[in-house]
């Protein structure tokens, strides 16, 4: 089941298409990260500010370095002892779409826990763009069962796994790192 739903997942979005999935946090929209049209569809569907900029996920953490300049020490150590799942905001984003970089030049990155997230992004050998399932401004749903109908029409695929799941899910922590090692919470 969950290799049939890699595979589908695989091929949208390998041919430039979003899909809608489950994460180790909140169900996610999501697309190939160096695909700049299917990004820019995320966002229409979203009613997303453009300036606003989406996150990353990456199956491991020994990838960091292939998509920001220069990765700080305390990243790996961040990442291996989060209680729960953290998303690093880093300057001197490269190898992604300009679509993705904030205007300051980073990206939010996640190393996502979760066995579809993990096998999907091994299989697309890129990382998954993630946004949560929802119109901008309205409420991040906690389960599938409270995605908007149009979220969930304006996708190419949803991804059949967890879809009957009522379990309370929440966004990630969010962290500001910089080079130096200096550091803030943006979200707890």
């Amino acid at each position: 089941m969950l290799r049939d739903e890699v595979a589908k997942a695989f091929k949208v979005v390998q041919e430039g298409g979003i899909i809608l999935y489950p994460t180790d946090t909140i169900w996610g929209i999501g697309c190939d990260a160096t695909n700049t049209d299917a990004i820019k569809r995320i966002f229409a569907l979203k009613q997303r500010d453009e300036a606003k900029s989406m996150i990353i996920l990456l199956d491991t953490d020994n990838k960091l370095q292939s998509y920001i300049q220069e990765v700080p020490e305390l990243a790996y150590n961040l990442i291996e002892y989060a209680e729960s799942p953290l998303t690093l905001v880093m300057p001197g984003a490269k190898n992604i779409s300009p679509a993705l970089i904030a205007a300051d030049g980073s990206v939010g990155i996640r190393v996502c826990q979760h066995q579809f997230c993990q096998q999907l992004i091994q299989r697309m050998r890129k990382p998954l763009v993630s946004t949560s399932a929802n119109i901008s401004g309205q409420p991040s749903p906690q389960y599938f069962g409270q995605i908007d109908d149009a979220i969930i029409n304006g996708v190419d695929y949803v991804v059949d796994l967890e879809q009957h799941s009522t379990e309370i899910k929440k966004p990630s922590t969010i962290m500001r790192l910089e080079p130096s090692g200096k550091f803030e919470f943006l979200r707890r």
